[in-house]
């Protein structure tokens, strides 16, 4: 696979993330490590608001919260579409917290 392929690949969930790291180590290039970082990110970012609205929805029983849930599936499907048209743009609202972050990327 390619750099490009497996930049796309990588927010595909976590088995997409490790498969694109795993691969990638001997070939990786600038946009290849990029959008490892965001991806990982987007993961982080998905379980934390994940566990918030699962309290909040518990303690508050207002259940139109729900729909924040779909933040994460909009921000992947922007990280794809940046992926795909080899662009190294940060995610919208999460973005630039994880471009200096996860050394072991590189």
């Amino acid at each position: 696979m390619d750099n490009k392929t497996l930049s796309i690949v990588s927010y595909i969930t976590l088995i997409g993330w490790l498969i694109s790291f795993v691969i990638g180590k001997e070939k990786s290039n600038s946009l290849l490590k990029y959008h490892l970082k965001q991806s990982l990110g987007l993961l982080i970012f998905s379980i934390v608001l994940s566990v918030i609205l699962n309290i909040i929805l518990m303690a508050t029983k207002i259940g139109i919260l729900g729909i924040f849930g779909f933040i994460p599936l909009v921000l992947m499907i922007i990280g794809i579409i940046n992926a795909a048209n080899d662009v190294e743009k940060p995610l919208p609202l999460i973005g630039k917290m994880f471009e200096d972050k996860f050394s072991f990327i590189g």
